[in-house]
């Protein structure tokens, strides 16, 4: 039952996509999940994070880190004309050709924002609040079920300035 609330509460949450014209989304991907001594991160699930600024975050487990499924879902989750904000990991660089404009922050050097407002700090926070989540509410969560739990989990941030209608709006929802 805890796992079809979840799943209900990633489809309540909706799938518009971030951004638009004048707002800056940042872009990021981390690895969740354990490995197996010896296996390195073949265990561990990769999954890509859209970030608005002031506004909602989206997530999504991906098949991997490279370039084709990143820029696959950037231009699913985030609308043409925004401004994305990205480390200089190398999924990203082609951004610039598929209709973002693209600012970067260099963390190989130490750079954590730019002069211009470049960043990821805020989808940072995110992964450190999801995976403190993880870890220690659920402990473990199964690659199987990670989609739902990255809906539980996105339900919530993105109803953050508004907990008291969470279980409303869920109810509300439900189909008749």
């Amino acid at each position: 039952m805890c796992h079809e609330i979840r799943k209900y509460m990633g489809v309540v949450d909706g799938e518009a996509p971030l951004g638009g014209a004048g707002s800056i989304v940042e872009v990021d991907e981390t690895l969740i999940g354990g490995s197996i001594e010896g296996k390195g991160r073949g265990y561990k699930a990769v999954v890509a994070g859209m970030k608005e600024r002031g506004g909602k975050v989206r997530t999504e487990v991906v098949t991997s880190r490279h370039r084709a499924p990143m820029e696959a879902v950037t231009l699913n989750d985030v609308m043409p004309g925004a401004t994305v904000s990205a480390d200089e990991f190398g999924s990203y660089r082609r951004l610039d050709d598929l209709g973002f404009d693209r600012m970067t922050v260099r963390h190989n050097a130490g750079q954590f924002v730019t002069h211009n407002g470049a960043g990821t700090n805020g989808i940072e926070g995110y992964w450190a609040q999801l995976k403190r989540g993880i870890n220690g509410t659920h402990i473990h969560v199964g690659a199987k079920y990670l989609p739902k739990y990255l809906g539980e989990f996105e339900y919530g941030y993105n109803m953050r300035h508004l907990p008291h209608l969470m279980l409303d709006r869920l109810l509300v929802s439900l189909p008749r």
